[in-house]
C-alpha cells in the first residue's frame, strides 16, 4: 500500500485549525481597563482644578496662578509619558506603583498647599512642585495601560487586522470622557459637599482603589507573588493615610485657620463663592475677611467708609447705588445723610450680607443698616445687573459707589474696566457723582492710575485723593501673600477716585450742614488730594477694558 502525502499550504492550515480562545482574551480586559481609565482622568482633573482654585485663593491672581498650574502639569505629562518606557518591561506592577503615589500625592495636595501658606507663609513653590508631580504621575498611566493591553490576548494573525489604532481610541476616549465628568464634578459636587481639602482626599481613595483594583484583580498574573504583596501593602497604606487625614481634616483645618487669622476667631464659614472669616473678642471691635484678605478692620473701617461716601454725598444724593458694600458699612454712612430717599446694594455673595446682618458684632457695627426700609439688597453679578438697570430703574441715581475689592483681584477687575464705567454712566443723573475704590495710592500706583485712566476713557471727569489708616500685618491688596509675617508691613492707606460725568473735575467737599465724619473735614480732604496727586506718573497709563485688563500689567 502506498502512502501518499498530501502537503497543506499554510493558509489552508492556519484556516483549518480551530482559534484558540486566549487565557485572557482583550474583550475581557477592555472594558474594566477603560472604566479605571476614566475614572483615573476624572481624578487626575480634580487634582488639577484643586490646584488652580486653591493656588488663586490663597496666593492671588487667578490668571496667574491657572496659567502656571497647566502649563507646569501638561509639561510634566510630556515627562511622565517619556518616564514610562522604563517600567515597560514591568508594566503591571508600575502602573500600580504610579496610581498608589498619584492617589497620595494628589490626595494630600491639598492639606500641604494650605499647611504651607498657613504656617510658613509661602506656598508658590509647593503649588509649582505638586503640579510637576501631579503631571509626571498622570503622564505615566497610558503608556503603562498601553503595554500592559498590547501583552494580552492573542496576537492578529495573518490578514487580520492590527487592532492597536482603536485601542488608542478607546483609551483616549475613556480619558477625555472622564476629565469632562471630573471637571464638572469638581464645582457642582466636590467643592459644595465636601470642601477643598475633603474633596481632594476623597478623589485620591478613589484613585487608589480603582488603579489597584486594576492591577491586584485584571492583571494579577502578570505580577509575582512579591509584587502583588507589595503593591496591597502600599495601597493599604495609601488609603490609610488618605483616611486617618479625612478624619482630621476638621481639626487641621481649624488649626491653619488660627495660625493664618490669629487665636480669636468667632466665625468661619464657607459661602457658595468664598470664605468669610470674623475674628474680634467678645468686646473688641470685630475684622471681616473674604479670602483671606481683611476687608473690614473694625479699629478703623470707619476712614474707609467715610472717605468712600461723604464726599460723593456732596450735591443732590436722594437715590444712592452701592456696588458691593455688603458688610453694611457704606449703607450706613450713607443713611446719616438727610434726604436719602433709597439706597439699592448689589451684593454677589448673600452669605456675607447674612452675616452682616445676625452677627451681633457686626450688626452693631454697621448700626443694623440692612433693616432700614429705604435699603433693598439685590444678590446678582454688578456688571450682569447695570447691563439692564438703564431699562429698569425708573429715575437715575444721584450717587454711585464702588465699594469693591482691589481691582487685582482678577473676579473684581471686570468691575474696573471701561465697559463697566460705561454702564455706570447710563444710569447716573446729569449731576450725579460716582466714587470707586481704586486700591493703594503708596502701594500700587500703577493700578490707581490705571482705574483714574479707565474712568477718563469713560467719559468721567476725575478727581484723586486718598485715606490714611489700615491693620498692617493682613493683605488689603490682591495678593493674599501680602500679609505680614516678618516681612514688613502692608499698605497703609486707601486710594479714591471721585468722579462726574464731563470734563469738569468735581470738587471734593462735604455737604455743607451734613453730618461731621470723624476723620474728615476740607483740610483733610486737600491733603488728601495733594497726596494722591505726588503719586502720578509722567506717563499716562491705558485705559483696562474686558479684552485688555491692565491691572497685572
Amino acid at each position: 500500500m502506498i502512502e501518499q502525502t498530501v502537503t497543506v499550504p499554510p493558509e489552508e492550515r492556519v484556516r483549518r485549525e480551530p482559534a484558540r480562545r486566549p487565557v485572557r482574551p482583550r474583550e475581557a480586559v477592555r472594558f474594566p481597563v477603560l472604566a479605571v481609565v476614566f475614572v483615573c482622568a476624572a481624578c487626575g482633573l480634580v487634582y488639577e482644578l484643586e490646584l488652580v482654585a486653591l493656588s488663586s485663593y490663597l496666593i492671588g491672581d487667578s490668571v496667574t496662578q491657572a496659567s502656571v498650574v497647566l502649563s507646569v502639569m501638561v509639561f510634566a505629562m510630556g515627562l511622565g509619558s517619556l518616564l514610562a518606557k522604563r517600567l515597560r518591561c514591568r508594566a503591571a506592577v508600575g502602573f500600580g506603583l504610579v496610581e498608589a503615589a498619584l492617589a497620595l500625592v494628589g490626595g494630600c495636595s491639598a492639606m500641604v498647599l494650605y499647611a504651607a501658606f498657613a504656617w510658613l507663609g509661602e506656598s508658590r513653590y509647593v503649588v509649582v512642585a505638586f503640579s510637576l508631580a501631579i503631571g509626571v504621575l498622570i503622564g505615566a498611566e497610558i503608556p503603562l495601560l498601553m503595554s500592559l493591553i498590547q501583552r494580552t490576548g492573542r496576537k492578529p494573525g495573518p490578514g487580520e487586522p492590527d487592532d492597536a489604532a482603536g485601542t488608542v481610541a478607546d483609551l483616549f476616549a475613556a480619558d477625555y470622557v472622564g476629565a469632562l465628568v471630573g471637571g464638572l464634578a469638581f464645582p457642582f459636587l466636590l467643592l459644595p459637599w465636601l470642601g477643598q481639602l475633603t474633596g481632594a482626599l476623597v478623589t485620591g481613595a478613589v484613585n487608589a482603589v480603582a488603579g489597584g483594583g486594576l492591577v491586584l484583580w485584571v492583571f494579577r498574573r502578570d505580577l509575582t507573588a512579591r509584587s502583588r504583596a507589595l503593591l496591597l501593602a502600599v495601597n493599604l497604606g495609601v488609603l490609610a493615610v488618605l483616611a486617618t487625614a479625612t478624619v482630621l481634616v476638621d481639626d487641621f483645618e481649624q488649626a491653619a485657620r488660627r495660625a493664618v487669622y490669629g487665636e480669636d476667631v468667632r466665625v468661619a464659614v464657607h459661602t457658595e463663592l468664598q470664605e468669610v472669616v470674623v475674628t474680634g473678642g467678645p468686646e473688641g471691635p470685630p475684622d471681616l475677611f473674604l479670602d483671606g484678605r481683611l476687608r473690614v478692620s473694625g479699629e478703623d473701617e470707619y476712614r474707609y467708609h467715610e472717605a468712600l461716601v461723604h464726599p460723593a454725598m456732596n450735591g443732590p444724593h436722594a437715590r444712592v447705588l452701592i456696588v458691593g458694600g455688603g458688610d453694611g458699612m457704606a449703607v450706613r454712612e450713607v443713611l446719616r445723610h438727610p434726604g436719602v430717599r433709597s439706597v439699592t446694594v448689589v451684593e454677589l455673595d448673600p452669605g456675607v450680607v447674612r452675616l452682616a446682618r445676625t452677627d451681633p458684632a457686626l450688626a452693631r457695627l454697621n448700626a443694623q443698616a440692612f433693616r432700614d426700609p429705604r435699603v433693598r439688597v439685590v444678590h446678582e453679578d454688578a456688571f450682569h445687573w447695570l447691563r439692564g438697570a438703564a431699562d429698569r430703574v425708573r429715575e437715575r441715581y444721584d450717587v454711585v459707589l464702588s465699594d469693591l475689592p482691589d481691582p487685582g483681584i482678577t473676579p473684581s477687575t471686570k468691575l474696573y474696566s471701561e465697559e463697566f464705567y460705561g454702564l455706570v454712566a447710563r444710569i447716573l443723573g446729569p449731576s450725579g457723582r460716582f466714587a470707586v475704590h481704586a486700591g493703594s495710592v503708596t502701594d500700587r500706583p500703577h493700578t490707581y492710575w490705571t482705574v483714574d485712566a479707565t474712568l477718563r476713557a469713560a467719559g468721567f471727569a476725575t478727581r484723586p485723593y486718598s485715606a490714611s489708616g489700615r491693620t498692617p500685618g493682613f493683605a488689603a491688596g490682591p495678593d493674599r501673600a501680602d500679609r505680614s509675617a516678618g516681612t514688613g508691613p502692608g499698605p497703609c492707606d486707601w486710594g479714591f477716585l471721585l468722579a462726574v460725568p464731563g470734563d469738569r473735575p468735581p470738587a471734593l467737599g462735604l455737604v455743607p450742614g451734613g453730618p461731621r465724619p470723624r476723620s474728615l473735614d476740607a483740610e483733610t480732604l486737600a491733603d488728601a488730594a495733594r497726596r494722591a496727586e505726588r503719586t502720578r506718573g509722567a506717563e499716562t497709563p491705558p485705559s483696562s477694558t474686558l479684552v485688555h485688563p491692565r491691572y497685572g500689567d
